[in-house]
């Protein structure tokens, strides 16, 4: 057995949109149980991870050290992906840093961090391509790493790196959520030539699972995953086929871009706990701005015959990804993709992102 092999996994982020495909996807044949983090275990996304079986609540905020002291005593795995956005940038990057160090404290085994591209490093120290919630994630991400090398004969760990969901391309209040005008579905997003590493939630429970199944291998990975580079054109012209309906994307500058529909939010902290006061903390523009920029440039690289041989069944392509959500869509009684991005429709399901469905609150 490996120095590594874990049984029982505390999670904290499990009730977010990737925590709930993770631990589907560690609790499906009960190998593993698992103990996840809740601020609220009433609310209806704790509801369903606990629907799942093998898996119990621990009720508390990851900015409690007596909280992340229970909630990983007694188990010797974990899976940690905080929510920058409740957080900020400054104060993610600590309680993440705290979180690896309990850890380590309390007996964990084997630590995978549910991270994000540094993307002002990989971007060469560029600001014009500073995102906060991804570069607070990225620091910590090489900050692991880095003391894995001298830890890892207590506890060995690993990186998991994701980008923006698929899902977000087809839902309500994202950064790249879709209009319908005049019968045409339509992206207006300052992405250039460039294309997104779009994530699909369904294969993070795939992968993080991978890494708890091969702990030896995965030790001192940064696991980087995505469905494919996806240009808008080259989504709009998925979107058409699998739906039959038109659509379009229509590059667009930023300064138009921030005269949309985010333009409330604009000036807003990016982590609602962050202090606007406080001159680290980005506001929801500047974040979205390097965020656009990243993708605009193709800073970001995935190595995608890795991911072919951790999940020879992935889904490795946009137009597989539209055509598996519509056809879920319709048998789970929610309706074609064309008919679930209709105006009158968008908001009859619940949001996919937490922070929507918490309405940007919620206690540290």
């Amino acid at each position: 057995m490996s120095a590594y092999s874990t049984s029982r996994i505390f999670v904290i982020g499990g009730t977010g949109a990737q925590g709930l495909s993770v631990i589907s996807g560690l609790v499906a044949d009960k190998k593993y149980a698992v103990r996840a983090l809740s601020r609220d275990p009433q609310s209806r996304r704790a509801k369903a991870l606990l629907a799942l079986g093998n898996v119990s609540i621990v009720k508390g905020t990851f900015a409690d050290e007596a909280v992340l002291r229970e909630g990983f005593r007694g188990c010797d795995g974990a899976y940690v992906n905080l929510d920058g956005f409740n957080t900020g940038e400054k104060t993610e990057v600590y309680w993440a840093m705290r979180c690896y160090e309990i850890a380590i404290e309390e007996g964990v085994r084997f630590f995978v961090y549910g991270n994000l591209d540094y993307a002002l490093k990989k971007a060469g120290y560029d600001s014009a391509f500073r995102t906060g919630h991804y570069d607070g994630k990225g620091r910590v991400g090489e900050w692991i790493l880095f003391q894995n090398a001298f830890n890892q004969a207590r506890m060995g760990a690993a990186v998991f790196t994701t980008g923006p969901y698929m899902e977000m391309a087809v839902s309500p209040m994202t950064p790249m959520t879709p209009s319908v005008e005049a019968g045409v579905v339509t992206w207006r997003v300052p992405l250039g030539a460039g294309a997104v590493p779009h994530v699909a939630l369904e294969d993070c429970g795939h992968y993080v699972r991978w890494l708890f199944d091969h702990p030896e291998r995965a030790n001192g990975m940064n696991l980087e995953v995505a469905i494919e580079h996806v240009g808008y054109q080259q989504l709009a012209e998925a979107f058409a086929r699998v739906t039959g309906h038109p659509a379009r994307y229509i590059d667009t500058d930023l300064d138009t871009y921030w005269r949309g529909p985010l333009q409330m939010a604009a000036g807003l902290p990016a982590g609602y706990n962050a202090d606007p006061n406080d001159k680290s903390t980005m506001s929801f523009r500047d974040n979205f701005t390097g965020f656009w920029n990243v993708w605009k440039h193709n800073i970001i690289r995935r190595d995608y015959a890795l991911l072919d041989e951790i999940h020879p069944n992935r889904i490795s392509s946009v137009e597989a990804w539209l055509t598996r959500a519509d056809q879920l869509g319709r048998e789970q009684g929610r309706g074609s993709l064309w008919e679930r991005v209709q105006p009158e429709n968008c908001f009859k399901s619940p949001p996919l992102l937490k922070m929507i469905e918490d309405g940007r609150s919620g206690a540290l």
